[in-house]
């Protein structure tokens, strides 16, 4: 077992030693989701005062609207959220790199098969963060899979400060 399997058996063993939150239903309670980037620096639950059972929270690398439909869709129509709160952030890697690079280092570093495999795969990377907030908003706007009377707002995470500021 790893170290990190390790801690992660102990410190579940502690938290359900405590845990009584079993009650709580399926769909989040206040039938909303946030969608952010799986960064480590970001704890959305505390950043944003979210509780357990409040709402889902939706994680990948560049809070991708892109990447996230299918588990927007699930949240949605299968468990009634109405609102959508999507999260980018400062200092984020999707704006350290651009697609060409990516696939550069899949074939250096796992070979040419596995750049094959990656086929024409988007990253999703974006050069600029305001515009990459933007632009998903308007993905998911644009969706025929979003209906269109979900509120839809887009924000970015200072990771420096801690700080959310409204875009759209």
């Amino acid at each position: 077992m790893s170290d990190i399997q390790s801690n992660l058996k102990q410190s579940n063993a502690a938290y359900a030693a405590s845990f009584d939150q079993g009650h709580l239903a399926l769909p989040p309670a206040k039938k909303y989701l946030v969608l952010t980037c799986m960064d480590a620096r970001i704890d959305p639950a505390a950043a944003l005062g979210i509780t357990l059972g409040d709402a889902h929270v939706i994680r990948n690398a560049g809070a991708s609207a892109v990447d996230a439909l299918r588990s927007i869709v699930i949240s949605q129509q299968l468990l009634g959220t109405h609102e959508i709160v999507l999260i980018k952030h400062t200092g984020c890697g999707m704006l350290t790199f651009t697609n060409e690079d990516a696939r550069g280092l899949v074939e250096k570093n796992l070979g040419k098969e596995a750049r094959a495999e990656l086929g024409d795969l988007d990253f999703l990377p974006f050069p600029e963060l305001d515009s990459a907030v933007k632009k998903d908003i308007a993905f998911i706007k644009q969706s025929k899979l979003v209906p269109d009377d979900v509120i839809i707002s887009g924000w970015v995470y200072e990771v420096e400060t801690g700080k959310v500021r409204q875009v759209v």
